[in-house]
């Protein structure tokens, strides 16, 4: 009789006679138990004690419905495993007993074999409940088998084959508790200490356990529903978010509510298997398992635990869906990667991407991905790339995962193609280039933008950056049209384009660009389009405001701007309201004045820049190769130069001063800073000028002298203009460079009503000599007067002059009938007057007596010599107390002299002479 209350509530007894007849009969199949046991303890579950009995106190809390606890604890060297839920009932110890028959209907492991777990650390277990209890015992089997007189298998007898009545009941609030007598050798803290750490993964695993107390130490888990859609689970401090599917569950850690991602793991069906994972998440499914429940059973399918992954990740936080996308690398192995294809294919079937814009999530194969994306360049391309994800997923570490997923990756090419086309405020722009800019961190990158859109100040978005040019410090333009160049618009400057290849330019680039010059010359002077002129004008003068005036290419004179009678005329061809150079100009000066209205809005300076006249302009030509500067009369000066002049600077319009204005025009000229440096240049083109064409009174500037300047004091005429002194070089030097002032000097010197004193008179021969000698002045073109300026002041006739050229010999020839210049050129002189020289004309020798000496000797020489940093000569001397030289030809007689050479080359002196002729014959 068995039942509640009798001794053997599951009769036990009669299974006992059973099996052991069955072993009686069958030595084999009692050897075949015992190692079919020890098999499954070795192996199959070495490590699963907890777990299993977990596994069958969820079933049993499954069965009844209510909340399953599981209470483990130690007395000495017993382990107390209780739980509640439904008991134990006879089918349950015949599936305890029958080693590889279970009684599980539903639920994981209802008293299957997963029990022999239990022996990896008893060899004496009893299973208590409130229905009764039985025991299982090593020593209890042996000794039933040696009372049936069967032998024990050398490995060992079956432990769990042959159960016993026990009458023990289960411990105060469980239903059911297993009591295991702890093997020698097993360390009962350190068995503890690993159900701990199990205790986690079981909550989570088998959701009919909802408490696990290990030693006193309790874990509880907790579930809460979320807006999401997900479920948060907690157990202790430790967060889970749980997606339920059809055939699995996925749970994510959540640490300081973030998701974090696992890193490895295995497959849970639903403990823990040894099917190892690479999932970011945890997956608890239902897989059909091999009765060990480490692996799958051949020929099982994965997939279907991926259904509803993609639903899961879509519940996440959008800035934390990628993280749960697999990352691509190696399986851990064949149930890995089957699971992980399937996981990634439910991904690219659903929609679960966050849209940049807020909208709906996005199909993968309608995403696109811009790696390095962030929000302010997602603000700028949401409506520009079609389907782009949230910045918050577009990391570098995401980028493969995502695009493993089907999502499509984009590059910056694919962007700026997709930005052609736009039209947006210049504004816009600029923040495009300050979101793209963190991207461009390669010449790569710079490439792949090449073809960027770029707004132009005229209103134009044109293609690429390489074609446009960024103002550097130039101001005041606004939205101007700069026909002439692709100017980036002030307002979308960014350094960006530099890095992308567009130019930089300055204001004085800007205005020396040829482009702008060739657009000035394509005005058209006869039918010129007036909108058009006054665009260019406009932003050309705004320019011209913000640079030195040097650095307006003289070209930009041909800038078309209007008269005072709306007419349009090159900037250089206008003068400023008010200009004082318009009252020194001819009556039918080619000048007109320009619009007031410019003056007011562009001011005098921008004007002024461009070659609109106030006074004189300057040219200023660095490295000029010829007279190709539209000069009046460049040529001729260019002739006067030996070689090319490192700088032109020239003033212009001189040929258009009308000739009775000289004296307001060069009061205009000295006064002018820009001007009057230019008339200091006396070998320079202006003063050229100015000497050659210039007229004061009646005479040109080049044959009057400066009040100061006595060289040739009594032939010229001083300038008594105020500012001669600025305009210096524009007047006669002493050296005579051109025929009209030889002809004037000449005329000059053979005028008597002029009374030069000696020294102009020897200057003006000597400057007129020297110039014939040159080449400046052809004796053939000169007109040469009857008489000639004597060293005595007076007008000899030609015939009777004599052009000394010998030191001695002017002391014999009458001072009236002399002419003097140096003697180094006397030869020209005699030549350019036609006059006689004196040593060819006058002849004689001394005929006084005197004493040879030598220069040593004579006192007054060696004075002489001394005091005028002069060698003694070498010549002989002889010194007479007077000198006197009989002589013949054009003078006849004795003539007292000074000192004379005669024809041995002896000096003569008197003593008055030597000082004389020490000096004289120092400069031969």
């Amino acid at each position: 009789m068995t039942g509640p209350g009798t001794a053997d509530p599951f009769d036990t007894a009669a299974l006992r006679a059973g099996l052991l007849t069955a072993w009686r009969s069958s030595p084999t199949r009692l050897l075949e138990d015992t190692n079919s046991e020890a098999d499954l303890v070795r192996s199959g579950y070495r490590d699963r004690v907890l777990t299993e009995l977990a596994q069958n106190a969820a079933d049993a809390a499954a069965r009844t419905g209510i909340p399953g606890t599981l209470r483990v604890w130690r007395d000495g060297r017993r382990l107390h495993v209780a739980n509640t839920g439904a008991p134990l009932d006879a089918t349950g110890v015949e599936a305890l007993t029958a080693l590889r028959a279970s009684a599980k209907t539903d639920g994981v492991g209802r008293f299957g074999v997963g029990f022999t777990a239990v022996l990896a650390i008893s060899d004496d277990v009893e299973v208590r409940s409130t229905t009764g209890s039985i025991r299982f015992s090593a020593a209890a089997t042996r000794d039933a088998l040696a009372a049936h007189e069967l032998p024990a298998p050398e490995s060992g007898a079956p432990v769990l084959r042959l159960a016993w009545p026990s009458t023990t009941p289960p411990a105060p609030g469980s239903d059911t508790e297993v009591v295991l007598d702890l093997r020698d050798g097993i360390d009962a803290r350190s068995l503890l200490a690993d159900f701990r750490s199990e205790a986690v993964d079981l909550l989570l695993e088998l959701p009919a356990l909802v408490t696990v107390v290990v030693d006193g130490d309790e874990l509880t888990r907790t579930e809460l529903d979320l807006d999401s859609g997900l479920r948060e689970i907690r157990v202790g401090n430790q967060r889970w978010w749980e997606q339920r599917g059809a055939s699995a569950r996925w749970l994510v850690p959540v640490v300081d509510d973030r998701v974090a991602p696992v890193q490895h793991d295995v497959l849970r069906a639903p403990t823990r298997s040894d099917e190892e994972l690479s999932l970011p998440a945890l997956v608890i499914g239902d897989v059909a398992m091999q009765p060990d429940r480490r692996r799958i059973l051949p020929g099982t399918r994965v997939e279907h635990l991926a259904h509803g992954y993609a639903r899961f990740v879509a519940a996440m936080p959008p800035a934390r869906r990628a993280d749960l996308v697999p990352a691509p690398g190696f399986a851990r192995g064949e149930v890995d990667a089957r699971l992980r294809e399937a996981v990634l294919a439910d991904l690219r079937a659903h929609p679960w991407l966050p849209a940049a814009d807020g909208g709906d999530d996005l199909l993968p194969d309608r995403a696109a991905l811009l790696p390095g994306l962030d929000a302010a360049l997602a603000t700028a391309l949401t409506d520009v790339v079609p389907g782009l994800i949230d910045p918050r997923l577009g990391g570098t570490r995401h980028v493969a995962a995502l695009t493993a997923a089907g999502v499509h990756r984009i590059g910056l090419a694919r962007v700026a193609e997709l930005l052609t086309g736009h039209d947006r405020e210049p504004r816009w722009w600029y923040r495009l280039y300050e979101a793209l800019a963190p991207l461009v961190t390669d010449p790569v990158a710079a490439e792949e933008l090449a073809s960027l859109p770029v707004p132009l100040t005229d209103g134009r978005t044109v293609t690429g950056p390489r074609t446009t040019v960024l103002a550097s410090d130039v101001r005041g333009l606004g939205d101007a049209s700069l026909p002439w160049v692709r100017l980036v618009h002030p307002e979308a400057a960014h350094p960006l384009l530099t890095r992308l290849g567009a130019g930089t330019a300055t204001a004085e680039d800007l205005l020396a660009d040829p482009a702008l010059l060739a657009a000035v010359d394509r005005v058209d002077g006869d039918d010129p389009d007036p909108e058009g002129a006054a665009q260019l004008a406009d932003v050309v003068l705004r320019l011209a405001a913000q640079v030195a005036p040097s650095a307006v290419p003289r070209e930009l004179g041909a800038l078309p701007l209007p008269d005072v009678d709306g007419e349009l005329v090159p900037a250089d061809e206008l003068l400023l309201p008010g200009a004082p150079l318009a009252d020194v100009l001819v009556d039918d000066s080619p000048f007109a004045t320009l619009s007031s209205d410019h003056v007011d809005r562009y001011g005098v300076d921008a004007l002024r820049a461009v070659g609109v006249g106030w006074g004189f302009t300057v040219l200023d030509v660095e490295m000029p190769t010829g007279p190709d500067h539209e000069l009046p009369d460049e040529d001729d000066w260019w002739a006067t130069l030996a070689d090319d002049p490192d700088v032109l600077v020239a003033v212009r319009d001189l040929d258009l001063v009308a000739d009775d204005r000289w004296p307001e025009a060069l009061s205009l000229l000295a006064a002018d800073p820009d001007t009057a440096p230019a008339l200091a240049d006396r070998d320079g083109y202006t003063a050229w000028w100015l000497r050659t064409h210039a007229v004061l009174g009646d005479q040109r500037l080049g044959l009057l002298r400066h009040a100061d300047d006595d060289v040739f004091a009594g032939l010229l005429d001083p300038c008594t203009h105020p500012a001669a002194g600025v305009f210096r070089q524009c007047l006669a030097s002493d050296v005579v460079d051109d025929p009209e002032l030889a002809e004037l000097l000449l005329d000059r010197l053979g005028d008597p009503d002029r009374e030069p004193e000696p020294a102009p008179v020897v200057a003006a021969h000597t400057a007129l000599a020297r110039a014939a000698a040159g080449g400046t002045v052809d004796t053939d073109d000169l007109i040469l007067p009857s008489g000639v300026r004597s060293l005595a002041g007076t007008v000899a006739d030609a015939g009777d002059a004599l052009v000394v050229d010998t030191a001695w010999i002017g002391a014999a020839v009458p001072a009236d009938r002399v002419v003097v210049g140096e003697l180094a050129v006397a030869g020209a002189l005699a030549d350019l007057l036609d006059l006689a020289r004196a040593s060819s004309e006058v002849h004689g020798e001394p005929v006084s007596v005197g004493r040879a000496t030598t220069w040593r000797r004579e006192p007054a020489a060696v004075l002489a010599a001394a005091s005028a940093g002069v060698p003694l000569p070498t010549a002989p001397l002889t010194v007479h107390g007077r000198l006197v030289v009989r002589c013949s030809g054009a003078v006849d007689g004795d003539v007292d002299v000074p000192w004379w050479t005669d024809g041995s080359g002896t000096v003569h002196c008197s003593p008055a002479g030597l000082a004389v002729a020490v000096v004289a014959l120092a400069h031969p």
